[in-house]
């Protein structure tokens, strides 16, 4: 449990501080041997936020469909009317509880409504038909997900000085200190977390702006990609509670500094082999001819919140214009060092934004890359 220490007598407020958990002996507790906890995750009416909720099952399920489906209230969630409001949930993907350990699952869902339709931010449903289709292609993806760290009370950057703005001659990528990296408790915390629900974590490292983070999902393969991205941030938010911060996917939370993308690196089977290169720069021009249909899907607003990112500064592409180029941050499609040595490997789509829906970016690669839709 967080304690958070507020203004007192105009002094600048305190940064969240760890004090002893008093629930800490409680989640301790065995669950009964005959009792699994199991919390539904699912993406609510934003398309870019998350809902949960726990329910007691008496068998551990198997696979995700051996799980019973629920039903929750969609006018709390935007995602229905207060009239028939009833929406359903169905388990997709099961993952061991890091939180609750033990007997306890998390478990993503898909939300679909009353007539067992999926509901307007359900993306999953047309991302795993596209992969269905491809899946011989052996489609993977490696995803780097981009955020902020800010103070719960004043949604200001942690770390950041109060009324005012770190030195921007600071060096803070990949850095070390109490004075250039801000929030790292929390975030090897979230990589232990992750590791320990199945999630295939790759990496972690500090961003090029102050309290910015950057994490890495991947390979997976096909929709899986976009399961393991949901629930990787679902955990940070709920080890973020515990620590009194709040976490920014917004892809420019802080005008004038560094924003925040969600990198998707792709290959698919011919891509990695002997001379693979051919598929990629073939792949590249597809990307190039759907780029404005791409851009209106890389983030849940229609491309007009990665419009305030994507201005050509901050190593980021400009929008208005499709790049392509060799180990070049600030280009939309960034081919790697060394796939260009090896002519073979995968590409990195630099668009879309870090509050972007994975499934409709997996969804969007797989329909104009390998599908040619």
């Amino acid at each position: 449990m967080v304690k958070n220490v507020g203004r007192v007598h105009g002094t600048p407020p305190k940064g969240p501080t760890l004090v002893e958990n008093p629930l800490g002996k409680y989640f301790s507790l065995p669950l009964p041997d005959d009792k699994v906890l199991a919390t539904y995750v699912w993406i609510d009416g934003t398309g870019e936020n998350l809902r949960s909720k726990e329910r007691t099952l008496d068998f551990m399920p198997k696979v995700a469909e051996d799980l019973p489906v629920l039903t929750y209230d969609g006018s709390g969630t935007r995602q229905a009317r207060k009239k028939n409001a009833d929406m359903y949930l169905f388990p997709r993907a099961i993952y061991r509880n890091p939180i609750h350990r033990g007997r306890s699952i998390l478990v993503m869902c898909d939300t679909f409504d009353k007539n067992l339709q999926p509901t307007a931010t359900n993306n999953r449903v047309r991302c795993a038909e596209a992969y269905l289709k491809c899946a011989e292609e052996e489609p993977w993806f490696g995803i780097e997900q981009e955020l902020y760290l800010m103070n719960s009370y004043d949604l200001r950057p942690l770390g950041w000085p109060y009324k005012g703005f770190p030195d921007k001659t600071t060096q803070y990528h990949y850095g070390i200190g109490a004075d250039k990296a801000f929030g790292r408790e929390l975030m090897e915390a979230h990589y232990k977390c992750c590791l320990y629900a199945g999630i295939a974590y790759g990496g972690l490292n500090v961003e090029m702006g102050p309290s910015q983070w950057e994490y890495q999902v991947g390979p997976s393969v096909g929709v899986s990609a976009g399961d393991d991205v949901w629930m990787a941030r679902y955990i940070l938010q709920i080890l973020a509670e515990q620590y009194g911060v709040a976490v920014s996917i917004k892809p420019k939370p802080i005008p004038h500094w560094q924003g925040s993308g969600t990198h998707v690196n792709f290959s698919t089977k011919l891509m990695r082999e002997e001379n693979g290169i051919i598929e990629i720069e073939k792949a590249i021009g597809k990307l190039a001819a759907a780029h404005k249909d791409h851009l209106k899907l890389y983030d849940p607003y229609g491309g007009r919140d990665n419009a305030r990112r994507l201005i050509g500064s901050h190593q980021a592409a400009h929008m208005h214009e499709f790049s392509a180029g060799v180990s070049e941050r600030s280009t939309c499609i960034r081919i790697h060092r060394s796939v260009a040595v090896d002519k073979k490997g995968f590409f990195e789509d630099r668009r879309p934004a870090s509050n972007c829906d994975p499934y409709r970016v997996i969804d969007s690669l797989l329909r104009t890359c390998v599908l040619n839709e």
